[in-house]
């Protein structure tokens, strides 16, 4: 369920909450084949089917950046700030990869707004990410993202 916050205001006063979960979503070998054709990176491991069997995960895995990436339409189910005239995706203060994502599994995004701090025009928030794989004992990647409201 999406928290829904007015203006900036509303937003500072949810610093140091957790803003649940997304939906999960279906990692396939379609979405990993067309990644890799945008990015270039066509290492057997994510890519063929075959060589992937024998290797170290019996299957093909997501790239690590293709679930980064997932982080933003993820993250849109999340959290919606309104009364703002533009958000922006500022970028990362840290990112880790501790387990794969198997293809057919499913990732979703749990996230905690760690801080709102003020910025020219706007603020800052920091962002606890951290993307599951279901059933998995790690969590597929844990990042700290840093987006921006300006009103």
């Amino acid at each position: 369920m999406t928290v829904i916050v007015s203006g900036i205001e509303e937003l500072k006063s949810r610093a140091g909450e957790h803003l649940g979960y997304s939906e999960w979503l279906e990692i396939t070998q379609d979405r990993i084949n067309t990644f890799a054709d945008a990015t270039g990176d066509h290492q057997w491991i994510h890519t063929d089917l075959e060589r992937a069997s024998a290797g170290p995960y019996g299957t093909t895995i997501a790239h690590g950046y293709l679930t980064l990436s997932l982080l933003i339409p993820l993250w849109s189910e999340l959290l919606e700030v309104r009364g703002v005239k533009m958000n922006i995706n500022y970028g990362l203060n840290k990112v880790r990869f501790p387990a794969p994502v198997p293809v057919g599994s499913k990732i979703r995004l749990g996230a905690t707004l760690a801080e709102v701090n003020d910025v020219k025009g706007g603020v800052e928030a920091v962002v606890d990410a951290v993307l599951e794989c279901e059933g998995a004992a790690k969590p597929a990647c844990v990042a700290q993202a840093i987006y921006r409201f300006y009103d």
